[in-house]
């Protein structure tokens, strides 16, 4: 029964063990298959493509990547089993030339890559099958041309890519059956001429980049554009365009970017951009452009930001910005401006980034109004800092139009206000900025736009120094009168003095300071103040303004914290206004008084000396304990010089004890011989023999001696 049983048993494991295995899905050689819907072969080092064959359920892939290797050719069968396939990706390969059924099968492909490879041509009719292709990347290619068949059939691209090849013209309408592409990047090519219907049929197209060709040097024809009404971004950088035509941009009216830095550009017509009423921003860095006509930007009423540096602009109108009422960054450096017109930015109250540095800018009388104009908007927050450095005359040279006063740009000749003196009284030297074909612009800044807001100009840096000269001439004529002064910076300089803390208490402290003698422009009105005390040196921080009524030399700050340092600083307000540079000269510092009833604080002067009375107690208590351990160690020598000497000291215990000589007596000899030797040799400490040292001392007379050695040796070792 038992055997029949076993028998069994022995059939059924065999019947598994002959079952065959369960079928595993097999990966093309040197790919991985981990996801069914994604075949991975990217940098495998592989020269063909991989068979497919193998694959359970090929049309179940839906992206299949074979980037970074070295394949050379695709063949007519290399994806006709992925039918279900929605990207491909043969970028950075060596790929020469596509046959014309390669993509027959892949009719749902959404995504092809086939950049940085080595075609030359993309021959008609091989991405039709494509109808629903949406991405196309045949960047970084060697491809000479375009036929008009290229890109038949696929009506549902948007995005392709072009860019890097060598494509020396564009037939026309070779982008035709592409009606729904939205971007289309041609830059790094060799295109030298554009057709009038080269973007025939692209009209839902909003981004195209010609960047880094070779454009003829005249862009005059407006019908290349004429299709590309939906265009919001347009580059044309990087070429060798010399001149643009009248209302060669007029068929844009959506552009809402362009871009001809890099160029070559010398000229530009009045109407270049007539028609660009949505252009937002304009950027025309790195040309040649030594004058702007004053109706270039009139039509660019939504412009928002206008790079202009990196030209060689010498002077500018001052209405050339007079249409930009939303311009709101504007670059002009690097250019070889010397002055400009206080007013020639008026017109754009939404302007808060100004570039001017770079420049070789004249510090005289011209750059009044500009400096006016920037402590006015500075004062207001309206504008970021501006870098306007003095390179002529050169005692000014490196210095900043910011920190300078009146009377140190008072130096150059400027036209005379009366009417009868002809603008360019500015002398021979100093040619007023025109601009061709135009009538000459009053100065920039002269004395005909000071003296309505300065009726009696004074040097306000001098007006101090000429009074008390006249007082200690003893009065001799009338005194000057007080200076003029309609700028925060100079009141806090020149007028503003003497701050001092007086009354500190535990919450509270009073300030006072003194003004000179000043006079104010009628619509200013008087000067007020502004106070701001902070707590210096703590965490977090606090700091309040306490903005003060006219003719105020004093004030009481409230609300403190006891025992805290605090810092004050006082400035002038003229016409609402303040200095944008901080009021350092006119600052003060004080500690408020602790609170009554409060903890006192800790005396750190106290604990100081207190760590160090405690340190010293230390040391000495360790002085004291190492002199009581060497006192222990000297009195413990002492004792043992005089304590009696041990006979281990003096013989071994390891050999059989020898006769003492006339030492040890006959009784002691008698007493060690009747031992055994082995019992000798192993004496313990305990079996040591101890005497007093006047045992072993030679005392040859006398049996008294002898007597009471004897008497010793009877009980010492007595049973």
């Amino acid at each position: 029964m038992e055997a029949a049983r076993a028998l069994r048993l022995l059939l059924v494991v065999c019947g598994c063990l002959a079952l065959p295995p369960r079928a595993q899905p097999v990966c093309p050689e040197r790919c991985d298959c981990q996801h069914p819907q994604h075949l991975l072969c990217t940098n495998r080092g592989l020269r063909a493509v991989p068979k497919t064959s193998s694959l359970p359920s090929p049309q179940d892939v839906l992206t299949y990547s074979l980037g970074g290797n070295f394949i050379t050719n695709i063949t007519a069968f290399d994806f006709h089993r992925l039918g279900q396939l929605r990207r491909l990706d043969l970028q950075y390969n060596q790929i020469r030339s596509l046959h014309p059924k390669t993509f027959e099968k892949l009719s749902r492909l959404e995504e092809l890559y086939l950049g940085n490879n080595l075609l030359q041509a993309l021959v008609p009719g091989t991405l039709a099958p494509l109808r629903k292709l949406r991405i196309l990347y045949a960047n970084g290619n060697e491809i000479g041309r375009l036929s008009r068949g290229s890109f038949e059939g696929l009506e549902s691209l948007v995005k392709l890519r072009l860019d890097g090849n060598a494509l020396g013209a564009l037939p026309d309408a070779v982008f035709a059956p592409l009606g729904n592409l939205l971007y289309l990047h041609l830059e790094s090519n060799r295109i030298r001429f554009l057709g009038k219907n080269a973007f025939a049929q692209l009209g839902k197209l909003r981004f195209l980049n010609l960047s880094a060709n070779e454009l003829q040097p005249s862009l005059r024809h407006a019908a290349t554009f004429a299709p590309l009404r939906s265009l919001s971004t347009l580059i044309l950088s990087a070429n060798s365009l010399q001149h643009l035509g009248p209302r060669v941009f007029q068929h844009l009216p959506r552009l809402g970017l362009l871009s001809l830095r890099g160029n070559q550009l010398t000229h530009l017509a009045p109407e270049a951009f007539w028609g660009l009423e949505a252009l937002r921003e304009l950027r025309l860095e790195g040309n040649r452009l030594s004058q702007l006509p004053v109706a270039l930007l009139e039509p660019l009423h939504s412009l928002e930001a206008l790079d202009l540096s990196g030209n060689a602009l010498s002077a500018l109108h001052p209405a050339v910005f007079g249409h930009l009422g939303r311009l709101r960054e504007l670059s002009l450096r690097d250019n070889a401006l010397s002055a400009l017109s206080g007013d020639i930015f008026a017109a754009s109250p939404a302007l808060y980034r100004l570039d001017l540095d770079g420049n070789g800018w004249t510090c005289d009388c011209r750059l009044r109004g500009l400096k006016r104009w920037m402590g006015d908007w500075h004062s207001q927050g309206r504008l970021l800092t501006v870098f306007v450095q003095c390179r002529h005359p050169p005692a000014l040279r490196g210095k900043y139009l910011d920190y300078l006063d009146d009377q140190q740009l008072q130096n150059g000749s400027c036209a005379d206000p009366s009417p009868s003196v002809s603008p360019t009284a500015e002398g021979p030297g100093r040619p007023l900025p025109t601009t061709t074909g135009e009538a000459a612009a009053p100065p920039a800044g002269g004395l005909s736009e000071v003296l309505p807001r300065q009726p009696q100009p004074q040097p306000r840096l001098a007006a101090q120094p000429r009074e008390s000269a006249a007082a200690s001439d003893g009065g001799a004529g009338p005194p000057p009168p007080p200076p003029l002064v309609s700028d925060p910076c100079d009141f806090n300089k020149f007028i503003l003095c003497n701050l001092t803390v007086e009354a500190v208490g535990a919450d509270s402290a009073s300030v006072r300071w003194a003004v000179r003698q000043h006079r104010s422009p009628p619509p200013l009105g008087g000067a007020r103040f502004r106070l701001l005390f902070d707590r210096f040196g703590q965490q977090p921080k606090f700091h309040r303004f306490v903005y003060l009524p006219e003719r105020s030399d004093s004030a009481t700050l409230r609300e403190l914290r006891g025992d805290t340092p605090y810092l004050v600083c006082v400035e002038g307000v003229l016409g609402g206004r303040v200095c944008p540079v901080a009021p350092r000269d006119h600052c003060a510092g004080l500690v408020t008084l602790p609170e009554p009833g409060a903890r006192s604080s800790v005396d750190y002067q106290l604990l100081t000396l207190a760590l160090l009375a405690v340190n010293a107690l230390l040391v000495l208590l360790a002085l004291a304990a190492w002199a009581s351990r060497w006192l222990r160690r000297k009195l413990r020598a002492r004792r043992k010089a005089g304590a009696p000497v041990h006979v281990r000291h003096m013989y071994s215990t390891r050999r059989p004890l020898r006769s003492m000589g006339t030492g040890v007596s006959a009784d002691f000899s008698g007493f060690q011989s009747h031992r055994p030797r082995a019992t000798v040799c192993a004496l313990s400490e305990a079996d040591l023999i101890e005497f007093p040292c006047d045992r072993f001392m030679d005392s040859g007379g006398g049996t008294g001696g002898s007597l009471r050695r004897e008497d010793h040796l009877l009980q010492r070792f007595a049973d």
